[in-house]
């Protein structure tokens, strides 16, 4: 028996605002973290994105502000990247529809004048970037010490994008007494760092197993020897499109992700696909997004910039064009799909020099990805020659991480080469060594030829 909103002590202001978004019953994030939010505790919560981890902090927000006052922020929500930033606010003003609450969301891809201006008419909700709050607030137009709620999202993604130092900076400016929320999808060792110097006391709260795609996605994993192949693959998969409703489709680099959203461009033609990476500017992302969501297109073509902070409730289908290299980023990107207790299914391309990514997500996940065999209809193509090299290379980097000592096929000619440039830097600096007199015998047989 599911836990349902009037469960909890929400005044009616909130209880219409869930009704009207069509929500009854709470998700599990939802049931453990809203009772300790409310009554004021500090929480650490461990819980991917699509299970509604959002409103678990939200709706308390909402009903400890309750109705907009004097003209400084009341309560901060950070989080890593400006769609996600954007998803909050979006989520805070359905949330907040029935009160008189400001929100206000501050990011960078824009200039600030027009956020600076909306900060002045007063807020009570900053939804922010960490770096685009230090900017505003170092410029002098916010004020800090009226805040009773900080809030940080996806903390794991904030230390894999390095910032960490503009956190420190914010937990500097903000005051001391204050409730703090921290959410992250995975618990790494600088996340739970920033945990020990921000949470006070924390409840603690996960949904799933750490790092555990949702129960509802089902995952396919394809071995390809090479990128033709992928796109080859990737057209068959395409051909019979009637189940798959909405797809998204991630790539490693913002070349390959241009480069798959001009093969699907000639294939299926702007009213069917959009492509979103950092080249992107600010306008184009949004009306990007907002195409997919609104069911105008069908496929997005995206970088690891879009696996996060997306809230689309019916993706059908994701595919990784790419292994990502960061494990943790695969757990995100198929977070896309399966939200909200719908099935999905993700399904991965894996050249050679992946194999060795698939191996550390297996380990993240606990699971093994099942091994689907290529359709017999896809061609496969010979793997070019800089294509093959870049692959060994690639994987002996790999062999060279797990195995200090391997020697591989790239060793020998680069070991060489660095003895030359050692016994060179060692002549010059003591040329009585045994590589100065060796540097110097050289000199005089060339002299004597």
């Amino acid at each position: 028996m599911g836990v349902n909103f009037e469960d909890f002590k929400f005044n009616r202001q909130v209880l219409n605002a869930i009704a009207d978004a069509g929500y009854t019953e709470a998700t599990p994030v939802q049931q453990k973290a809203i009772p300790p939010i409310l009554n004021g505790q500090d929480v650490m919560g461990i819980a991917q994105t699509g299970t509604g981890k959002t409103a678990a902090y939200v709706l308390p927000i909402i009903m400890r502000l309750k109705y907009a006052q004097d003209e400084h922020p009341r309560a901060l929500i950070v989080a890593p990247t400006r769609e996600l930033a954007i998803q909050i606010e979006e989520n805070v003003k359905i949330y907040a529809a029935h009160t008189d609450l400001r929100v206000v969301a501050l990011y960078g891809g824009l200039g600030p004048k027009t956020q600076i201006e909306n900060v002045k008419k007063g807020v009570d909700i900053i939804v922010t970037t960490p770096g685009r709050f230090m900017d505003i607030y170092l410029a002098g137009h916010l004020v800090t010490k009226m805040l009773q709620v900080l809030v940080l999202d996806e903390a794991d993604k904030m230390m894999d994008m390095g910032f960490m130092p503009q956190i420190n900076r914010i937990l500097e400016v903000v005051p001391r007494k204050r409730q703090n929320l921290l959410f992250s999808a995975t618990m790494s060792d600088k996340v739970h760092q920033l945990a020990g110097n921000f949470l006070e006391h924390p409840t603690v709260i996960e949904v799933t197993p750490q790092a555990t795609p949702a129960q509802t996605v089902t995952q396919r994993l394809y071995h390809v020897p090479n990128i033709k192949t992928k796109i080859n693959l990737l057209k068959v998969l395409l051909a019979e499109p009637e189940d798959i409703k909405k797809l998204m489709i991630f790539c490693k680099t913002r070349v390959t992700a241009e480069d798959v959203y001009k093969f699907l461009l000639r294939k299926f033609g702007d009213k069917e696909v959009k492509v979103l990476h950092a080249n992107k500017g600010q306008n184009t992302r949004i009306n990007s997004i907002n195409a997919f969501k609104n069911d105008e297109v069908k496929i997005l073509v995206a970088t690891d910039v879009a696996s996060r902070g997306i809230d689309v409730s019916d993706v059908s289908h994701v595919i990784n064009f790419d292994v990502p290299f960061v494990t943790e980023d695969y757990v995100h990107r198929i977070g896309r799909t399966g939200r909200a207790l719908q099935s999905g299914e993700a399904i991965t391309f894996c050249t050679p020099s992946e194999e060795y990514y698939i191996g550390k997500i297996e380990k993240l996940i606990r699971q093994t990805i099942p091994v689907t065999p290529l359709p017999a209809e896809v061609f496969i193509e010979e793997t070019p020659y800089e294509e093959r090299q870049a692959q060994a290379k690639e994987v002996d980097l790999q062999k060279r991480k797990e195995d200090p000592e391997f020697k591989g096929a790239f060793h020998e000619k680069k070991t060489l080469n660095q003895r030359k440039k050692f016994d060179a830097a060692r002549a010059k600096a003591n040329p009585n060594s045994k590589a100065g007199n060796k540097a110097r015998s050289n000199k005089n047989f060339k002299k004597k030829r």
